[in-house]
């Protein structure tokens, strides 16, 4: 495939060269966040191997990314993270083509926007295979076949779950399992010498790929967050790669188990998904007492 006609500037706040001669395996490096991760270790002197489904979305950011940053180091693989037996072949990829693995950032991931009562148990199981099994195959894939030896770090990319996830039960429930795993494998494997951290990019994080992805009837659904942004603007791919590469980096070798949020202090405002609630139907107190609304029918 023919390489872009627009040359994107890289470049990152991180000392050049930061990481000359490690190696970095990214899940979904080739669109949207992953992409901006995958960009920013290039140009820091990593070695990259980028892996997804869509092998045509894979040789156009490598075309893209070659002539963005000449001599960079960067190649793909095909993988489903969803297939124990693909994530196996991917791991074992990149140990063939680079020898090593120092980081893993697990990027790859995917939901669809809809109510919990609207989604079948096959969509269900899709966005929680992909998220939380997908996340947990490629752990374990490079944990035993370099990791446990040699060390290492890792970042899981999640998603801002923290006050519920109306839309998106289904990824909120993963995601929020993958930080779980997170913080029970910065225990488990510190003896192993490996740092694994996550970072969470809010609802304020807008890319292209992102935006494709819901849709013209969703196509507002970034903007519709600018009331609650303390920053007063949306992020940018960038921004997250960032976090990311601090949480690799020597900078944050006394890092584990924590997620690093980036979104302009959106969490700190409450939710504000639409419920399809009748608020002329809110529940009081008065509902859940007695006639005299003195003594309520139940003990907390």
């Amino acid at each position: 495939m023919a390489a872009s006609t627009k040359v994107a500037k890289i470049s990152s706040v991180f000392r050049n060269r930061l990481f000359k001669n490690k190696v970095a395996l990214v899940t979904g490096g080739g669109t949207g966040i992953g992409k901006a991760i995958t960009q920013e270790l290039l140009y820091l002197g990593c070695n990259v191997m980028i892996a997804s489904r869509k092998v045509e979305r894979l040789e156009a950011a490598v075309d893209e990314i070659r002539t963005s940053i000449p001599g960079c180091q960067i190649n793909y693989t095909q993988c489903n993270i969803r297939q124990e037996e693909s994530v196996k072949a991917m791991v074992a990829r990149t140990l063939e083509e680079y020898g090593k693995i120092d980081f893993l950032v697990n990027n790859g991931g995917g939901q669809f926007y809809s109510a919990f009562r609207d989604f079948n148990f096959k969509g269900w199981n899709a966005v929680v295979e992909t998220n939380l099994t997908g996340t947990y195959l490629c752990l374990r894939e490079v944990y035993q076949q370099w990791m446990k030896d040699h060390g290492g770090a890792v970042v899981n990319i999640i998603a801002e779950m923290f006050s519920g996830m109306p839309g998106m039960s289904h990824s909120g429930a993963a995601r929020a399992g993958v930080e779980n795993l997170t913080k029970t494998l910065a225990v488990e494997w510190a003896d192993d010498g490996i740092r694994i951290n996550c970072v969470c990019p809010g609802n304020s994080i807008k890319s292209e790929t992102a935006t494709a992805n819901y849709g013209p009837a969703k196509s507002d659904i970034f903007e519709s967050n600018l009331p609650t942004i303390p920053l007063g603007r949306l992020g940018k791919p960038e921004e997250v790669s960032a976090a990311v590469c601090y949480l690799l980096c020597p900078a944050a070798s006394f890092v584990t188990g924590t997620t690093m949020i980036v979104d302009g202090g959106e969490i700190l405002f409450n939710a504000r998904w639409p419920t399809g609630r009748d608020n002329t139907k809110a529940y009081s107190w008065e509902d859940d007492c007695e006639e005299d609304n003195s003594t309520p029918k139940s003990k907390l």
